[in-house]
């Protein structure tokens, strides 16, 4: 079985209860997920279950499965989206200028080297960067203040609701909380911290991410 996962200049999903304590409506969550994606789909990805060819009531146990997604495809300044336990997943490829920009507006930030732990539970994401691989960034997209689904705006500089000297990244559009493209919320928003990271693993070639796994599995490498 295949899901398939949306990729656009600002925005792809895959398939699944939160780790945290977030608001837990998946439903709702999918709903706001795909308005957000009509914003701009520019190619479609695969992204694969972990676990295969189940039938429907298999599927629904293995809910909390890892799932394999293909990023051979995502194009720099590009984001897809995959879903795992009903939640979606940003994976986002940066490019060497958003890489350097990101250290730039640290003392905007709430936590710029994500020392809340509940929200960024492993040492290799606790800095500038937040990721295995600078180039590749990977967190959970939902909002850290009521469980809405942000708005992808890579788009630099001055834009709607968004301030003159805008780094790129993410916007809230429910209560306006802003994120940079490390996922770190800005000062004074109404979001209390920076959007959560999974645990996820890259594939040798690194073509493909196992969201929901710590290493990749070594009968899959």
């Amino acid at each position: 079985m295949s899901h398939h996962s949306t990729q656009s200049d600002e925005t792809q999903i895959e398939e699944g209860a939160s780790p945290l304590n977030l608001p837990a409506d998946p439903s709702r969550r999918r709903w706001v997920a795909t308005t957000c994606a009509l914003g701009g789909v520019a190619g479609v990805a695969t992204a694969v279950p972990y676990a295969l060819s189940l039938s429907p009531s298999a599927r629904a146990e293995a809910a909390g499965a890892p799932v394999e997604v293909d990023i051979s495809g995502l194009e720099p300044s590009k984001q897809m989206t995959a879903e795992w336990r009903g939640q979606p997943i940003f994976i986002v490829h940066r490019t060497p200028a958003e890489i350097e920009d990101l250290a730039k507006h640290d003392g905007e930030l709430a936590d710029p080297l994500s020392k809340n732990a509940e929200y960024t539970p492993y040492t290799w994401a606790q800095n500038v960067w937040r990721s295995r691989k600078k180039e590749i960034f990977i967190c959970i997209g939902i909002c850290t203040h009521l469980g809405c689904v942000p708005t992808p705006r890579f788009k630099v500089g001055a834009q709607e609701n968004l301030p003159n000297d805008w780094p790129g990244g993410w916007l809230c559009p429910c209560h306006g909380s802003t994120y940079d493209l490390a996922a770190r919320v800005y000062k004074n928003k109404p979001a209390p911290a920076n959007l959560p990271i999974p645990p996820y693993a890259f594939s040798p070639d690194g073509k493909r991410v196992i969201i929901g796994l710590e290493e990749y599995p070594a009968s899959k490498a």
